[in-house]
């Protein structure tokens, strides 16, 4: 299909006056058209469409639906139903009454387009332009940020049903691909094994037959490898991605020891950020948040807060569950700085904060990041007392690079050591110092004190914002941040944010950024109706909580969004 631009993006007059008839007192899609006007134009997605072919339905249109689909959580049926039958979705695509709209097929073909040109970010950004032109968004300002687990599309599986689906989707896929080949490799027992699906099976009942039906399966799958990448093999089998999934899952899985196939020992396992958890999504992680453990996903929501216009979504990230929070904090600013919205003040809770990451902010961006510090690790810090000396109760030369412990000694060693990604600074001091020292006991257990330093403004940003934290005026100033789990709350029961609609991290991003699209129109609609925000629900027994048990994470439960 070719994209063939479409009118000037003016409301028929008769739809308009049926419109206002229907809807005297407007509707979402009806206000968030006469706000905002047309949200997108053709010429924004002409590149994802060839020049020449059948005309294809307006993409801007399509870019429209696909939000209002979020909005109201429709599926593709009922979506392009909307668009036949409800006046209010004519009005906001500027359609005539007698529009016959589009099959519901082009609405997934289009995202497969989005997917496929890495677009997704348009939809979102073309709210936020608009939004902008409207005064309803400014740069600067704060904004706050957090995450949440995604599940994965594909059902979560046991290790016996892992291995025998994947397995089973190689043969299929091997099937289709070459039908007269796979018939002459294929075992005589694969076809009552792998025919139906695993969760029809039953698998024995004790850890002994069980393992035994693993190292069938784990066998079944080498000699299914090693068939595929014989010199008898037709070209082209190990290209077929079951096929590659299925020897990613083998070598995660099972070795070789004495010629047998035996099952790897967890230890001897990929680490989580390659290791595959199922044979139907490739690119879905196993993911652990504290107590929280899934297979799948993980976004990061950022909003405005703070001000007089509404609360608006202006990024969203989506990685794989493995990917730690503090790792997008570059990637946000970066995303937020293209978009010209980095904000004044970036709220986030501790899963996303360290001492490099505030000093980067300040630097690169001009961005104070706010949000508590993790406690120092050493053992000095968790004991509770006065009587121990942590890394803070040193005071440092670093123009002389000495240290100099509470007892009045210097250190006797200095120096930059590189640790993965960054230098650390290694200082060590004397035995003959320590040892005799009186109060050796509450600063180290071994027979020296060692410290480990980060370089001056980081060192010194960690040890103000530990200190500061602890003062009421900034435990009053971080309250503002909690408000960002009312945007994952409206994402999640408005738009089903935590469960992946789509297989794979791309379309997952897609569905990510359109709900943060749906989130803001949303958003929009309920500050052109002054519709007052829900207050965070507290229970009853916890509003008797004693004044003195608040703290930073207990805000969260008295803070509006």
């Amino acid at each position: 299909m070719s994209m063939q631009p479409e009118g000037s993006g003016e409301i028929p007059a008769e739809t308009v006056r049926v419109a206002r008839a229907a809807f005297p007192k407007g509707s979402l899609a009806i206000r968030v058209r006469d706000e905002l006007g047309p949200l997108f134009t053709d010429e924004e997605f002409a590149d994802l469409f060839p020049s020449r072919g059948r005309p294809a339905w307006s993409p801007g249109r399509l870019a429209l639906v696909l939000v209002l689909q979020f909005v109201e959580g429709l599926t593709d049926r009922q979506a392009a139903e909307a668009v036949r039958a409800r006046i209010d979705f004519k009005y906001a695509l500027g359609l005539r009454l007698d529009d016959p709209g589009f099959d519901f097929s082009v609405l997934s073909e289009f995202r497969d387009r989005l997917v496929q040109a890495d677009a997704g970010r348009r939809v979102l950004d073309g709210i936020l332009a608009a939004v902008r032109d409207k005064g309803l968004l400014t740069s600067r300002g704060k904004a706050r940020t957090d995450s949440t687990h995604v599940l994965s599309a594909a059902r979560e599986l046991s290790w016996l049903e892992m291995v025998a689906e994947t397995l089973r989707a190689a043969l299929n896929a091997l099937a289709a691909a070459a039908p007269d080949w796979l018939a002459e490799v294929a075992e005589p027992d694969w076809f009552r094994h792998y025919a139906t699906r695993a969760e029809d099976s039953r698998f024995p009942r004790t850890a002994a037959k069980r393992e035994e039906t693993g190292r069938r399966i784990g066998a079944d799958g080498m000699r299914l490898l090693q068939a595929v990448t014989s010199p008898g093999a037709p070209a082209g089998l190990r290209a077929v991605p079951e096929v590659e999934v299925l020897r990613r899952m083998w070598v995660q899985h099972f070795h070789l020891v004495g010629g047998e196939v035996r099952r790897r020992d967890p230890k001897d396992r990929p680490p989580g950020g390659t290791r595959l958890v199922t044979p139907y999504d490739a690119q879905a992680r196993g993911g652990v948040k504290r107590d929280t453990m899934w297979d799948g996903y993980k976004v990061h929501l950022t909003e405005t807060c703070g001000g007089d216009t509404p609360d608006l979504i202006t990024n969203v990230a989506t990685t794989d569950a493995t990917v730690s929070d503090f790792d997008l904090v570059p990637a946000v600013h970066a995303a937020l700085a293209e978009r010209r919205l980095l904000p004044d003040e970036h709220l986030v809770d501790t899963g996303y904060v360290t001492a490099r990451h505030i000093v980067a902010a300040r630097r690169e961006h001009n961005v104070e990041l706010t949000g508590p510090m993790m406690p120092g690790t050493g053992w000095q810090n968790r004991a509770g007392t006065s009587q121990t000396f942590p890394v803070g109760a040193f005071t440092i030369d670093w123009d002389r690079r000495t240290v100099t412990c509470p007892g009045g000694k210097n250190s006797t060693r200095w120096a930059r050591e590189p640790v993965r990604d960054k230098v650390e600074i290694r200082v060590q001091f004397s035995k003959t110092d320590c040892g005799p020292c009186k109060v050796k006991d509450s600063c180290t257990r071994g027979p020296r004190r060692k410290l480990t330093l980060q370089d001056r403004d980081i060192h010194e940003v960690l040890h103000q914002r530990r200190a500061e934290q602890e003062t009421d005026a900034w435990k009053e100033r971080y309250k503002l941040r909690a408000g960002v789990e009312g945007a994952i709350s409206q994402a999640v029961n408005r738009c089903g944010l935590r469960r992946s609609r789509y297989r794979g991290l791309a379309k997952t991003s897609l569905q990510h950024q359109l709900t943060g699209a749906a989130i803001n129109l949303a958003r929009i609609d309920a500050h052109l109706t002054s519709t007052p925000r829900a207050r965070t629900r507290t229970s009853h027994f916890a509003r008797l909580r004693p004044a003195d048990q608040n703290s930073i994470d207990g805000a969260k439960q008295t803070t509006p969004n």
